[in-house]
């Protein structure tokens, strides 16, 4: 992986992110819980001068020819702090699939996407782990296609694994209502 303005650490936090993942062993343990799903998350080439750019997305493992959930992550570091800036695909079907097959991304711009207002998230980094976190009182809301939703990011991310404690949020009663609602999904790197 090529270093961004010679950021070791965002490289590393990067090459972690970067990757195909399951959740296999926590969906056999809590069936009721978690379902077995798969995430891939693939760079793209945009914003190659300050950041690493990487495209998400996850399927059903019973239903990987209908993943959902398309999203691009911008990893930066300026003045020692990285910070992850959360986008989304203006036309989701344009990189729908893309996890399975990358080639996808080979013609994404940045038009193609829209960068979400207070969802970026701060990372610390300690004993090769990194975290990523919402600052206090931040607020990550936005529309899509005519709906206003209201998502709670955040992650942990090691050279094996990716816990997710993303979670959709209801406007009106601020409770959470899908994602992690019973901890973080776990998942283990398989490619």
């Amino acid at each position: 992986m090529s270093e961004i303005r010679g950021s070791t650490l965002l490289s590393t936090l990067a090459g972690y992110l970067i990757g195909e993942f399951d959740n296999l062993a926590q969906a056999l343990e809590s069936p009721i819980w978690f379902v077995h799903l798969r995430l891939w998350q693939r760079r793209v080439e945009l914003f190659t001068q300050d950041s690493f750019a990487i495209f998400a997305e996850q399927s059903n493992v019973l239903k990987l020819d209908q993943p959902y959930r398309q999203r691009l992550l911008r990893l930066q570091q300026k003045s020692g702090a990285i910070t992850v800036q959360y986008y989304q695909f203006r036309d989701p079907s344009l990189v729908r699939g893309a996890g399975q097959h990358p080639e996808l991304l080979d013609r994404v711009t940045e038009s193609d996407i829209e960068r979400l207002p207070g969802c970026v998230l701060p990372v610390s980094e300690a004993a090769g782990r990194f975290i990523a976190a919402p600052a206090p009182d931040s607020c990550c809301r936005f529309s899509l296609q005519g709906t206003e939703i209201q998502v709670s990011l955040g992650f942990e991310a090691t050279s094996e694994r990716f816990l997710s404690y993303d979670k959709g949020i209801d406007i009106e009663t601020q409770r959470p209502i899908w994602g992690a609602l019973m901890g973080a999904y776990e998942f283990e790197k398989i490619r």
